[in-house]
């Protein structure tokens, strides 16, 4: 059903009454409260014709706060493109790769331990990705010594080995049951619980939580590839397009 232009433009003003004013769109305040009871009444008229008009209406306003929280990110990315890669970062996949995605995880996030599997296939998939680790424990003192226990197992250059093992122990991870994993793969378990509470541990992890701070993120895992955030556990398909893009962009 079609309705005539003044229609229409009543019903996106009452929009505006509804769900409140975009920059550079009209105030609600700036019409009588005799123009807002039309503009009420021929909204509510026009829904009762087609009800699609609010699911739309709807969509486009998500589109539209998806559209600026992405600029948002990208802009935040940008501004902190020095940091977001340091020599100390923990690297998988290719460290020569041409495309770099940077993972922001948590040791007992259901949701990293459930991307392991995949993130491993995709990597062995396309073995021109560089992968960098952001140890963020936010799940309370069990994943701060998880953490821990991954930056100093880097010490031994074994994180990723470590990495392994801890993404599959139970949640409530402990320094004696990290210890009795790194004997079962050879390290040097009580260098390891020295290095554990080596200040250069905590400053690492307190500049990964900081980073995440200025880019807003809000929970692991949390990816960027290239000028791209990827929020939540995102899946295979998705993060080959992100990396696909990616690398078009260095063309």
């Amino acid at each position: 059903m079609r309705f005539p232009p003044r229609t229409l433009t009543m019903v996106a003003l009452a929009s505006v009454l509804m769900f409140g004013a975009k920059p550079g769109r009209a105030q609600a305040d700036d019409f009588t409260p005799t123009q807002r009871a039309e503009i009420v009444n021929i909204m509510r008229d026009a829904l009762k014709r087609d009800p699609t008009i609010l699911r739309d209406a709807v969509a486009a306003l998500q589109s539209d706060d998806g559209e600026r929280d992405r600029m948002a990110s990208r802009a935040a990315i940008a501004a902190s493109r020095d940091v977001l890669v340091t020599p100390n970062d923990p690297i998988g996949g290719n460290p020569r790769g041409s495309v770099t995605i940077v993972e922001f995880f948590d040791v007992r996030c259901p949701y990293c331990r459930k991307l392991e599997p995949e993130m491993a296939a995709f990597l062995a998939a396309d073995r021109d990705v560089r992968l960098v680790y952001k140890d963020l424990p936010i799940l309370g003192p069990a994943s701060v010594v998880g953490s821990k226990a991954l930056l100093a197992a880097r010490k031994q250059n074994a994180y990723e080995k470590l990495r392994d093992v801890v993404m599959r122990m139970p949640p409530d991870i402990t320094r004696p049951a990290i210890e009795t994993e790194a004997k079962k793969l050879g390290l040097d378990s009580a260098r390891l619980l020295r290095d554990m509470d080596d200040p250069s541990i905590q400053a690492q992890i307190d500049a990964n939580l900081h980073l995440a701070h200025q880019l807003n993120i809000q929970g692991t895992p949390a990816m960027i590839v290239g000028d791209e955030m990827l929020p939540g556990a995102v899946d295979a398909a998705d993060l080959k397009s992100a990396v696909v893009e990616a690398r078009a962009a260095k063309k």
